[in-house]
């Protein structure tokens, strides 16, 4: 069963944050100290559990009147089961709770189509962030 929660307690957040490191950090090189950042501290966080066990994370942040989805994870022996798209889902609905009508992310390239199949338009030239190229996606929410 997947459920997915906004973080609201610090086992919580070190359980989101785990799943960030061993995906972002172990699984592709990402430095640590790039990691975990300034946006963190005022960030939404969330946290997506497959059958009790926590499984993948996301954040949101909010800039110029934007939602800005980051920091999307799923481990790597979960992936497949939905729990990028409950994590999406979840985040757009607390960007929708927040009154905003636009999520924006800064995808991985080969992340793309994932995005794409969830309604996500990419836009500007593919940049490359921690030694991986990314593309920045924008969706507008309907209410």
């Amino acid at each position: 069963m997947i459920e997915v929660v906004t973080v609201g307690t610090a086992q919580e957040l070190a359980e989101a944050f785990a799943v960030r490191m061993q995906v972002f950090v172990d699984e592709q090189g990402v430095p640590a100290e790039m990691e975990i950042d300034e946006f963190d501290a005022t960030a939404d966080h969330f946290l997506a559990r497959l059958d009790g066990q926590p499984a993948g994370a996301g954040r949101l942040i909010v800039r110029d009147g934007v939602g800005v989805l980051g920091r999307l994870a799923v481990l790597a022996q979960t992936r497949g089961v939905g729990l990028g798209v409950a994590l999406v889902r979840a985040i757009e609905e607390r960007v929708r709770q927040r009154g905003l009508d636009a999520v924006e992310l800064h995808s991985q390239t080969r992340a793309r189509g994932f995005y794409e199949k969830l309604g996500y338009r990419a836009y500007g030239e593919i940049g490359i962030d921690a030694g991986i190229p990314h593309i920045w996606m924008r969706r507008t929410l309907v209410n």
